[in-house]
């Protein structure tokens, strides 16, 4: 009876106490029975299962109103969610003291649209060090204290302006801009971005940048002032539509808007929006600068909800002109349209729930009125009709569900279906990443087990471990050719050269392994050279896919031939071999993905031929297979002639062949190639407790340069000043922990490439994840093996020197990896030394003051990821510019030194041989010849 109003259940009882004893017990009936049907009638609200806050500088313009617009979707998917908004009217007082309510209501998540990045700084940090999640909408503060990041880079934003302006202006006009709010991070990027892309066109050149509205102020007087001045401006820059729609109405008052062209930021639909200006010529353009609203309330469900997330999450921009205006358009108008579909959609299952609600309690009314049938004989037949009626009802309805269960039975099956094919192409990967990986563990188990190996031993085993190695090497490479082709990432990237040696050069690395095997190997060209447009790379992957294929299946004695012709302005490739050959059933589906036939599934040649066929098509070409069983197989490739079928986009390959890994046999690696791994360096040891950090600087001073710290501050300090080879630190330290020192490390361009290993008593597997979010290359447990944290030493330091091998020889040529923020280092260090090529005095001193380091910092930035000092690449970038001079053009000695950074052409002379062994004619004469 709680579920009664206050009161009813006591005066009900009275008045029953007042009744005859007859009249008591059936009244007293109904009364129960009213009771519980008005119990199971009632309907509980249970609380909202997340808080979140959200402090918006304003919502005063289209753009933030939009944002709104995305977060209220996205939201409608989380009814358990409380959204608490607060708008701050771009006051950056007011919004500290927003969210300062907000941090006091104790919600779960805080979402901050900073108005100024300096004022709001220390409100975020403070909720954010109390342990409230805070994701940054928009615009940055001046802290890395959040826990995300949702927004577009400005930066882009204003370089994207900057670049069309310069197609606009075509290298020469004058220009202005117009800003956000002062201070800002948008208004600084924004103006950074386009300071950068105008910067290298000295034509053009930026008179003023004004101030949007702000503050009861307007840049209309000074704006109308600078067009009718001397020199004439021929672009104005607006930082969002709004400024550029009132810049239009300056210029339109002064007659110039044919003369001035504009270009906007937003790109935002609807009348007098971005996207209308640019389609009614109003605008020449605006940067599409997208509200993020959608994704971070995705970002800040999934920190609620413990799920995966990344912490920077930049927003894809776009430049919307005429060209692609309509497009953008009709897109957004079909998504408005879809929108009204949702909401009716929506509507329509409120009013079905709203039905629903109905029935049930029609039900209980119905279960109701049949007991009072029982107990009243009179009301029989008005009840019994009552009763078919609601039969009749319920039988409709119950078809309605039973057709609705149907259907999502038929829904359930697909899914089904679907996770089983997942499940068989996750076991199949299982099953053969399992082979290799036993391979490298059993035997390095064994030799760690034994306290003596005879040389003979060592050698077979290291054999084995390199073999399979090199197997899942070449396994993992064939998985991200085929995520990038799933993804419809990959790209040709062709260069015009001789076919006939690149194919030669291929065959040559297979002749050792059928030397040893007697396998008769010959390349069978019918002409010398043969020039042809095609991607080296790729074609480098075809060609070993397809040997490897035919080294695999063919006997020892046996023979493979690869021969190339010229058939009807196509270049047809065969690669035969008299093998086991192949089943037609196994003929039919050899491209197939995944496809074994009676043979064990071999993932290497799954994913081989299929990419195979992928990359062959790229090239407008053909691949196909002829096979007999036990005869022998061909496979035969054809590519065409000439360039007509590649867009200018797709000539942009380098003619240098980057060599593919080869399986090999077990006795295919010669003892001598192997070269042991680098086991000098300086390790930073950063651990509170003193009897640890001893014993850790004493074990592994034997081989290493030991610096020892008690606190990560220190740690940071030292770190700085020395620049150690790699990092060992506890997680639990004083002060900073180990986890934001890591964070820190690798959030530095100056120490982002330096390893870290943690070391903690949290072997949990939440700390686990937190530790490689935060970028630790290792994390392991206490107690520890102290043997396991030197071969993880070793390793880390092993794979760092790969990478210096491999930033060095194919940097330039940009193949895949890496940490990003070494990458970004790199290419800028790449950029500014080919900006003062041609300067002789440009050196080491200047160099580190434009990349904002010290000489030292720099140094060993450069020895770290290159394995050079810095002259030594500047060195080499002079000589590669230099070579493709001599190559590609036919410019005097003289001009090319100069462009090269050298005082005289006798010195250049004299350089260049000194590198090349050759003279700088020598060597452009023998590149003719070739």
């Amino acid at each position: 009876m709680n579920s009664l109003p206050a009161g009813f259940a006591s005066h009900s009882l009275t008045y029953l106490h007042k009744l005859a004893p007859e009249q008591r017990q059936l009244r007293y009936c109904l009364f129960v029975l009213l009771c519980v049907f008005m119990g199971g009638c009632r309907q509980t609200n249970s609380g909202k299962a997340y808080r979140i806050g959200f402090s918006q500088r304003t919502e005063a313009d289209t753009w933030r109103k939009t944002m709104r617009a995305g977060m209220n979707r996205e939201l409608s998917f989380y009814p358990d969610v409380d959204f608490i908004v607060k708008d701050a009217g771009g006051q950056s007082e007011r919004q500290a003291r927003q969210i300062q309510e907000l941090i006091d209501q104790k919600v779960d998540l805080l979402i901050v649209s900073p108005n100024a990045a300096r004022p709001i700084t220390p409100i975020v940090e403070k909720a954010y060090q109390q342990g409230i999640p805070v994701v940054i909408l928009d615009r940055r503060t001046d802290s890395d204290q959040y826990t995300a990041y949702v927004g577009a880079d400005n930066v882009d934003v204003g370089r994207t302006a900057g670049v069309y302006a310069n197609q606009l202006l075509q290298g020469t006009g004058n220009v202005v801009e117009i800003g956000e709010s002062p201070g800002s991070s948008a208004d600084i990027d924004r103006h950074r971005g386009f300071m950068e892309a105008i910067g290298v066109h000295p034509g053009i050149r930026l008179i003023t940048k004004l101030e949007g509205d702000w503050d009861k102020r307007s840049f209309a007087d000074r704006l109308t002032s600078l067009l009718t001045a001397k020199p004439t401006i021929q672009l104005i820059f607006a930082q969002n539509d709004r400024t550029a729609l009132k810049a239009y109405k300056v210029c339109r008052g002064l007659g110039l808007e044919k003369q001035v062209k504009i270009i906007g930021v937003d790109g935002l639909p609807g009348q007098n929006e971005g996207i209308d200006l640019v389609d009614r010529g109003i605008l020449s353009a605006t940067v599409l600068y997208p509200t993020g609203g959608k994704e971070a309330i995705r970002t800040a469900m999934a920190i609620l909800k413990k799920q995966p997330f990344k912490r920077e999450n930049k927003l894809p921009i776009t430049l919307i002109d005429s060209a692609n205006v309509r497009i953008m358009k009709f897109q957004n108008e079909k998504v408005v349209e879809q929108q009204v579909d949702i909401e009716k959609q929506q509507r329509r299952i409120n009013d079905l729930n709203q039905i629903y609600s109905n029935q049930k309690n029609t039900l209980y009314f119905t279960l109701a009125s049949l007991l009072i049938v029982m107990l009243l004989g009179g009301w029989a037949l008005y009840l019994y009709r009552s009763k078919q009626i609601a039969y009749q009802t319920l039988e409709r309805q119950n078809q309605e569900i039973l057709d609705q269960k149907n259907q999502i039975e038929i829904v359930s099956a697909q899914a089904r279906l679907a996770t089983e094919e997942k499940l068989r192409f996750y076991s199949y990967i299982s099953h053969e990443f399992n082979t290799p990986l036993s391979l490298i563990l059993t035997p390095t188990e064994e030799l760690l087990q034994k306290k003596t190996v005879n040389p003979s031993e060592l050698k077979n085993n290291l054999l084995l471990i390199q073999k399979n190695a090199y197997r899942l090497l070449r396994l993992v490479d064939q998985m991200l050719d085929l995520r990038k082709t799933d993804a419809g990432k990959q790209r040709l990237h062709t260069a015009e050269q001789d076919l006939i040696a690149f194919i030669r050069d291929i065959v040559q690395d297979f002749l050792p392994k059928a030397k040893k095997r007697r396998i008769d190997l010959q390349f069978i060209p019918a002409q010398q050279t043969l020039p042809v447009w095609f991607d080296s790379e790729k074609l480098d992957k075809v060609i070993v896919n397809l040997l490897s294929n035919a080294f695999k299946y063919t006997p020892g004695g046996g023979l493979i031939h690869v021969r190339l012709s010229v058939i009807d302005e196509q270049v047809q490739i065969q690669v035969t071999d008299n093998g086991e050959g192949m089943t037609p059933d196994e003929q039919a589906h050899a491209f197939d993905l995944f496809f074994s036939g009676s043979r064990p599934f071999n993932l290497s040649k799954g994913l081989g031929l299929a990419l195979s066929m992928e990359f062959i098509q790229l090239h407008q070409g053909d691949i196909n297979v002829q096979s007999e069983k036990d005869k022998g197989t061909t496979f035969t490739i054809l590519l065409p002639l000439g360039n007509k079928h590649l867009s200018p986009s797709e000539m942009n390959g380098s003619p240098t062949r980057q060599q593919s890994l080869i399986d090999l046999d077990d006795d295919d690696i010669d003892a001598t190639d192997s070269k042991p791994a680098k086991q000098l360096g300086t390790l930073l040891v950063i651990e509170d407790n003193d009897d640890l950090r001893a014993f850790l600087s004493t074990r592994l001073s034997n081989e290493f340069e030991i610096i020892a710290e008690a606190s990560a501050e220190k740690g940071w300090e030292r770190i700085l000043d020395v620049i150690p080879d790699l990092i060992v630190s506890d997680v639990m330290l004083p002060g900073m922990t180990g986890l934001q020192l890591t964070q820190r490390v690798k959030a530095d361009l100056r120490t982002s490439h330096i390893p870290v290993i943690l070391l903690t008593a949290q072997g949990q597997m939440e700390q686990r994840i937190e530790g490689t979010r935060v970028g630790a290359d290792a994390y392991i447990t206490k107690p520890f093996n102290t043997q396991y944290l030197l071969e993880t030493i070793r390793t880390t330091l092993t794979n760092r020197e790969k990478w210096q091998r491999r930033y060095a020889s194919d940097f330039l040529s940009q193949s895949g990896g890496g940490n990003r923020q070494d990458k970004k280092f790199l290419n800028e260090l790449t950029a500014l030394i080919e900006q003062n090529l041609g300067d002789p005095a440009f050196g080491v001193e200047k160099l580190s003051r434009d990349m904002g380091l010290s000489r030292v910092q720099l140094y060993r930035k450069v020895q770290a990821l290159l394995n050079m000092n810095v002259m030594d690449y500047l060195t080499d970038v002079r000589l590669k510019r230099a070579k493709h001079l001599l190559r590609e053009t036919t410019k005097p000695m003289a001009e090319i030194a100069d462009e090269t950074g050298f005082n005289s052409a006798a010195y250049f002379t004299t350089f260049f041989k000194q590198h090349t062994q050759k003279t700088p004619s020598d060597y452009r004469k023998s590149s003719v010849k070739a």
